[in-house]
């Protein structure tokens, strides 16, 4: 077992808000002790997407199991735990009610307090786990399947909007467009892997700016596009490169998340920027972030992948630093799969 300091302040946490079961402990908030994730991916893969009903049933059969595991991995016990982190939103419904119930009776049965945590504010304060050093404010573009958000960063718990997807999330063009040119699911690896094949610059996708709102996103108009190349070329009986689609598509992406981030960066001022969400374990968008931040004497910042995805530990992270500042929730908490950033109930 490993020996707790009696000012340490642990925290357990839950996430399964889509199809991961996962649980972690998370010491002082910026020391992950155990990280446990258990994916469905495999079992999506037959449906070609996340399917709500089986995912929520998936849960069910792991969640004791993983949060088992997390303890164990942790070297810790019960005992140990100060409070008890969950996500309650945004996310499937079945699926938050999982997490939600398990926490709650965790939470009750050991006399401790429950946190509940947004899944976006999780995404972000992934962050700090490998960067110690970085504290608000700094901003930060949230790129997942289900969301696109361009965050200002004030404080611990402290957020403001600039902009947001007006339609599909960056993650769900992915999956939409890999789908389209039969690459299957889950479609962000690999349209990332088969772009390293194809030419970014072969088909002049959209580049979508959004007419009263500078920093939004729209990405279904992309998609469209992509599959209107596509049924151009089945109906002119022409070639299609898919490594090519998959590229340039990519890029077109690419090109509107950097340039929002960028605009954003110049007109605030920031010298910090961080990318979060499983879209942000994309290389290339990487790549493409950090050189954009180095041309402008910007510090940029990002999880590993492990932390990009859907995780408990960021939750855990997350959950401290709303524990400390006094943010706890009753028995009354529920799930609330479309909560807003900013947002308690």
């Amino acid at each position: 077992m490993r020996m707790k300091n009696k000012d340490d302040i642990w925290i357990l946490a839950i996430e399964s808000s889509c199809d991961e079961t996962a649980a972690a402990v998370v010491r002082n908030g910026r020391d992950v002790l155990s990280n446990v994730i258990s994916s469905q991916i495999e079992l999506h893969k037959l449906y070609g997407g996340v399917v709500p009903e089986i995912a929520s049933r998936k849960h069910i059969e792991k969640i004791n199991q993983v949060v088992e595991e997390a303890l164990q991995g942790a070297g810790a016990s019960f005992d140990d735990i100060d409070a008890i982190a969950v996500t309650y939103g945004p996310g499937l419904v079945g699926a938050l009610l999982v997490g939600v119930a398990f926490a709650k009776a965790l939470s009750f049965a050991l006399g401790i307090p429950l946190v509940g945590v947004h899944h976006i504010e999780g995404h972000i304060c992934a962050n700090y786990i490998e960067n110690k050093e970085l504290e608000p404010p700094f901003l930060c573009l949230v790129v997942s399947g289900g969301h696109t958000h361009l965050v200002n960063v004030k404080g611990y718990g402290q957020y403001e909007i600039l902009g947001r997807t007006r339609d599909d999330a960056a993650g769900e063009a992915f999956d939409k467009v890999a789908r389209a040119i039969g690459l299957g699911y889950p479609g962000g690896p690999k349209i990332e892997e088969l772009s390293k094949q194809g030419s970014p610059d072969a088909i002049p996708f959209p580049r979508a700016k959004v007419a009263g709102g500078q920093y939004d996103f729209s990405f279904s108009g992309l998609k469209s596009a992509v599959l209107n190349y596509i049924n151009g070329c089945q109906m002119k009986k022409e070639p299609i490169c898919r490594a090519d689609v998959a590229a340039s598509f990519q890029k077109a992406v690419i090109d509107v998340l950097v340039g929002h981030a960028m605009d954003a960066a110049q007109e605030f001022g920031v010298d910090k920027f961080s990318i979060a969400g499983g879209v942000a374990s994309n290389a290339t968008l990487r790549e493409a972030m950090r050189q954009a931040c180095e041309q402008r004497n910007i510090r940029f910042y990002n999880p590993s992948p492990i932390f990009c995805t859907d995780n408990a530990a960021m939750i855990g992270v997350a959950g401290y630093y709303d524990f400390i500042n006094g943010k706890t929730h009753g028995w009354d908490l529920n799930a609330v799969p479309g909560l807003k950033l900013g947002e308690s109930i």
